[in-house]
């Protein structure tokens, strides 16, 4: 598929590559939120088994333009609501489809774009990276995860420190404080090499991971145990345990298919 601010390639291993390409600082447009909504239904294909989302050398994404905020002013409430939704429903796409969604981080990843890559499940970012959330500036704050999944990561003081102060950091800082997980010189290198070593684990086992650790963190432990074991029970009856099993027993690397 053709996008106006993105560029989408899906390789025959199976890793998806969704850059943002809307120059010069990739921000979230109303075109670039329709793209997304188009290209996240390419990334829940079965045959993409691994996505890495990415921007530029120099920026990650700003979010949101603010040209949209001036337009919005003569929206309603519903239809500012209704055009939310549109880019809200891709940020929980990502987070619930069962199969790893990497973002690699290099330069500016600021409100919106930062709230994308919180969509994610790993984060891996440059060193000098630039992450933040500057809202305030223009009355408004992190509307789109940007206060509900950064307090997951970060604590809810943590969290609203930076909201409320509109303190920028830098790579090296947001790996300390638990915002991104690895930390690389070159991050989209790293995310590909991530993304392959996935490639060898079994697809199911997963994605079924991704979903007991989300519920883990928005349910009590009680509920989250329960899918946890359902979700094991599931396992142990899939081609890929019967090969896991059978590879350990001969010595060799498994060979999953994804069923």
């Amino acid at each position: 598929m053709q996008f106006d601010t993105l560029d989408l390639a899906v390789e025959e291993n199976g890793i998806a590559t969704l850059r943002l390409a809307n120059d010069p600082v990739n921000a979230i447009s109303q075109r670039m939120r329709h793209d997304l909504a188009e290209a996240l239904d390419v990334l829940r294909e079965d045959r993409v088994r691994v996505v890495i989302v990415m921007g530029t050398e120099e920026v990650f994404s700003v979010g949101a333009d603010v040209a949209l905020f001036e337009e919005a002013q003569g929206w309603t409430t519903t239809e500012f609501r209704a055009n939310s939704r549109v880019l809200g429903r891709v940020f929980d796409g990502l987070e619930t489809m069962e199969k790893p969604v990497l973002a690699a981080i290099d330069g500016t990843c600021v409100g919106g774009g930062l709230e994308l890559a919180l969509a994610c499940d790993v984060r891996i970012a440059a060193p000098d990276a630039t992450l933040g959330f500057p809202e305030h500036n223009i009355g408004l704050l992190p509307g789109l995860g940007g206060c509900s999944r950064f307090v997951h990561l970060v604590g809810p003081g943590r969290a609203k420190d930076m909201i409320f102060s509109e303190e920028l950091i830098d790579g090296e800082r947001a790996g300390e404080i638990g915002l991104v997980e690895r930390v690389e010189d070159a991050p989209e290198v790293a995310a590909r090499a991530y993304a392959e070593s996935l490639l060898d684990r079994p697809p199911q086992a997963l994605g079924l991971a991704k979903r007991v650790v989300n519920a883990a963190r928005d349910t009590d432990t009680r509920s989250a145990g329960l899918l946890e074991s359902l979700a094991q029970s599931t396992l142990l009856d899939t081609d890929d345990h019967r090969e896991g099993i059978a590879a350990f027993r001969e010595k060799r690397d498994p060979d999953f298919s994804g069923e």
